[in-house]
């Protein structure tokens, strides 16, 4: 194992036994057979778990809807990928050329999926209670930052008093189409700004399930604006 992945062990906190999972973790399936998928998997469970018991405890008097919500925020693509970057994670992985050449180490779904694996890798090498405890540390600040009351406010309510604290006009939301059967349908909804034309889009199996996923995708735009400055 090289120096390298070494040093990311040491910002995980954990030093591996085995490092070879360690390398599986960080191999992406474009460059090899052997690759992080079935430690994504592990790993996905695992965070799912140990937020939602950090939450459960952090959390004593919020329902399970809430609790839905905040576990929701902290283990989305985005939230991940912003985790993997603050461990570097992109500078360690190994990618096929096509993925390198199109800048994959930056993709958020690679990074996000890595994340996982490398958490799946801590399981398989330490067991459950090293690897919930390494979780719990990775998310200590997210979850430090989460707050219950705001949590509890759908995407909709969320996007809305957003817009009004900084003085803007409330979105405009669009039924774009509508498909399935008449007791399986899915609705696909636009979410519009009207002042600057930033656009969102959600789906959802009723109207209100695809705005809100709008509004969510519209609030993930506002935070990557911050973000980046």
């Amino acid at each position: 194992m090289n120096t390298d992945s070494r040093r990311l062990a040491r910002a995980l906190g954990y030093p591996f036994a085995r490092w070879e999972l360690l390398h599986q973790a960080l191999t992406h399936r474009s460059a090899g057979a052997v690759n992080n998928e079935r430690l994504e998997f592990l790993g996905d469970a695992l965070i799912g778990f140990a937020v939602a018991e950090a939450l459960v405890g952090r959390f004593p008097q919020a329902d399970e809807g809430t609790l839905s919500r905040m576990r929701a925020s902290l283990v989305k693509r985005e939230s991940l990928a912003q985790l993997a970057r603050g461990l570097q994670l992109g500078d360690y992985l190994r990618l096929g050329t096509g993925e390198l050449r199109t800048g994959g180490h930056t993709r958020d779904s690679i990074l996000a999926d890595a994340l996982e694996a490398v958490l799946g890798a801590v399981y398989l090498d330490g067991g459950f209670a090293r690897a919930q405890a390494v979780v719990t540390q990775l998310f200590r600040v997210p979850l430090e930052q989460l707050n219950d009351a705001r949590a509890s406010k759908d995407p909709k309510t969320r996007l809305q008093e957003l817009l009004q604290a900084r003085h803007r006009p409330i979105p405009d939301y669009e039924v774009l189409t509508v498909g399935g059967t008449q007791h399986a349908q899915s609705f696909t909804v636009s979410c519009v700004l009207p002042d600057d034309r930033w656009c969102s889009r959600g789906e959802g199996s009723s109207r209100r399930r695809a705005e809100q996923a709008a509004a969510e995708a519209m609030l993930t735009q506002f935070e990557g604006q911050v973000a980046h400055g």
